[in-house]
């Protein structure tokens, strides 16, 4: 269950058996190489060494190490940028995005595809039926330092390309984009231009569609290489490493290449990345908040189909973070099994050896970068290793009675037109996330169009445009359907609906919103009835056919629908959205466990996972035998594991 990366390019050659040896020593199956060596693997053009290669993967199947070899195109090699410099992104600005470190092209590119593929092709002919390989990574990190959306030649070319197919004629185009606003008909395709550097905002129909044709150009390059990997290495598995709080193309439809997906666990980076208040960061600063990580376990479980890795699972400090602290003792170990816990298959710690050079000199690994010396994360990692031997196999994961739909236009929807600078929509699902987890349920993610049937509650935080599957699967529904504010707010055009919104959904729920109010910070309006609160950042003003739950202190509808399809017409956080979510649970018949802020619950199986975030210790109320580890007092920042009765 734990793996590594390695990186034999870095080490000297008489490092990698030790090294090898070593990792079966600590407990690790799985050892992850090769995703950023193309300049070792083709120092110059038609000029390869795979010799090194050959004898790391050698050495590693050798130890009993199974292999995930990565391929390298997240770092095209300075021969190549210099043959040709268009294969570089180019920001919103206009500016060249140069070379130097990573991710320095655009998916637009034609000569970038056909590079690609010549690579991936030549290392998957020659490793493809290696009895060491196990599975392949595409790629590495697609998003990460916002290089999914480029503005440069080669991505208006492909974007007028995309726009053709999707439209046929400049006069449907015109007439969805809704062009005769300002004057911005186009006669003809090749009229378009990209939506930046306007005097003021762009066109948000146009910017929607540039959003859309990124997306789709990330899905099909990684598609591509999946079909020359699955050509050349047969029963072998394919997965991409995806970046948490990185929304800028469908994770859904990337994951529909893949047999399994992964992603990238930096629990106490991601603190500084996301919104929380700076009370939340300083509190969450040495742990990472309780649901950061289990956020996107249950997120990226989803995206795979119910298969999924951690592929970098942070073992100390980072260095990327404006502060990186030092985990608490106890952090790494819990980390690991609570991914575990979500359903991983395999935890893969980042990295092997901290590196002395270059850009992640201050990133920990499992080693410090002397040769046999493991850091203090490396020896929490030796003591879950043997925990887990002595633990044995794990019971299946279950379907959860909570689902949340997750929807990728939604984000770039709300970027694009946030009426209210506050208005997040990663937030908003993030912190409805957590207060379902507050009341000790499990969460499964579902796509927009994914089934919905079997689930006691189903969340929908926001769903700005309603597609004819979303509105099917929802109507399937036979648990309590919860709709956030916003959705179904806008047709596929960006257009506000004819009947209003909630568009497709207000016949369902008995209601349409005539008037919307972004409340800055300091505005609040009082929700008074089966729930109670104040809302902020956000309030709708709703017409009500269906029942009335809570309304506002004005007489307004503020939680309303009909059967078992409510609405909130409002961003709930707070005294609100717990209440909120209580009456919900409730109402769908779940049996709830209020916890207190650092501890969470997970089950699989029969199995019951307790972890504790916070500094002090809790009282569990189980039988002491019924532990599989642990006991009845859970201690800080560890972690308990018993069966249910």
């Amino acid at each position: 269950m734990l793996g590594v990366c390695y990186y034999p390019e870095h080490w000297p050659e008489h490092f990698w058996q030790r090294d090898a040896e070593r990792m079966r020593a600590l407990g690790i199956s799985h050892v992850r190489i090769g995703e950023f060596a193309w300049s070792r693997l083709e120092p110059a053009r038609d000029r390869f060494d795979f010799g090194w290669l050959d004898r790391a993967m050698e050495i590693l199947h050798g130890a009993g190490l199974k292999i995930v070899l990565g391929t390298p195109t997240a770092t095209p090699p300075k021969w190549l940028m210099d043959e040709h410099p268009e294969i570089a992104p180019v920001d919103e600005q206009g500016r060249p995005r140069g070379f130097g470190s990573r991710r320095h092209y655009t998916f637009s590119s034609e000569v970038w595809w056909k590079e690609s593929a010549r690579i991936v092709e030549i290392v998957a002919r020659r490793y493809g039926t290696h009895p060491g390989l196990v599975g392949w990574q595409t790629d590495n990190e697609y998003g990460c330092h916002d290089t999914t959306l480029s503005w440069g030649p080669e991505d208006l070319k492909a974007f007028r390309r995309w726009l053709r197919l999707r439209y046929q004629a400049p006069e449907q185009l015109n007439e969805a984009w809704g062009s005769v606003f300002w004057s911005m008909e186009v006669a003809s395709f090749d009229e378009v231009v990209l939506p930046n550097l306007t005097v003021t905002e762009p066109n948000p129909a146009a910017r929607l569609d540039f959003w859309r044709f990124h997306s789709d150009q990330v899905a099909a390059y990684d598609r591509m290489q999946c079909d020359i990997i699955r050509a050349h290495s047969p029963e072998r598995w394919i997965t991409h490493n995806f970046m948490g709080f990185v929304n800028d193309f469908d994770h859904w439809k990337v994951g529909d290449n893949l047999d399994l997906a992964a992603w990238d666990s930096y629990p106490i980076g991601f603190v500084e990345k996301f919104p929380f208040s700076e009370e939340e960061r300083t509190r969450w600063a040495e742990t990472s908040h309780p649901d950061i990580a289990a956020f996107h376990h249950d997120l990226y479980r989803g995206v795979g189909k119910g298969r999924f890795w951690v592929m970098e699972q942070q073992p100390g400090p980072v260095n990327w973070a404006p502060w990186n602290p030092v985990p608490k003792p106890g952090m790494v170990r819990l980390w690991t099994f609570e991914a575990l816990a979500h359903g991983a298959e395999v935890v893969s710690y980042f990295r092997w050896r901290q590196a002395p050079f270059a850009q992640e000199q201050m990133h920990a690994g499992l080693n410090l970068p002397g040769l046999d010396e493991l850091s203090p994360g490396g020896r929490e990692a030796e003591r879950t290793g043997r925990e887990l031997a002595a633990l044995g196999a794990f019971p299946e994961s279950g379907k959860a009675p909570v689902a949340i739909l997750y929807d990728y236009e939604t984000y770039w929807s709300t970027v694009i037109q946030p009426q209210g600078r506050d208005f997040r929509y990663e937030e908003l699902a993030f912190r409805w996330y957590e207060a379902i987890r507050r009341l000790g349920q499990d969460v499964d993610f579902v796509r927009p169009g994914g089934s919905l049937k079997g689930y006691a509650l189903v969340l929908v935080p926001c769903l700005m445009q309603v597609s004819e599957a979303a509105r099917a699967a929802l109507d399937e529904a036979d648990g309590l359907v919860l709709f956030g504010a916003r959705s179904g707010s806008r047709d596929r055009n960006f257009w506000i609906p004819e009947t209003l919104p909630p568009g497709p959904l207000g016949e369902t729920l008995g209601l349409r919103i005539t008037q919307v109010s972004s409340l800055r910070p300091g505005l609040s309006e009082r929700v008074e009835g089966a729930v109670e609160g104040s809302a902020t950042r956000w309030r709708e003003y709703a017409e009500a056919e269906g029942t009335v739950f809570a309304r506002f202190a004005d007489g307004a509808p503020a939680l309303l629908g009909k059967d078992r399809r409510l609405y909130v017409a409002a961003w709930a956080e707070g005294a609100l959205l717990e209440s909120l979510m209580r009456h919900v649970a409730e109402k769908a018949g779940l049996t709830l466990t209020a916890l207190p802020a650092p501890i969470r619950l997970r089950r699989r199986g029969d199995w019951v996972f307790a972890f504790n975030y916070g500094p002090e210790s809790h009282g569990l109320p189980v039988e002491a035998d019924r532990f599989l580890m642990g006991g009845p007092t859970l201690e800080p920042h560890s972690l308990a594991i018993w069966r249910e009765s």
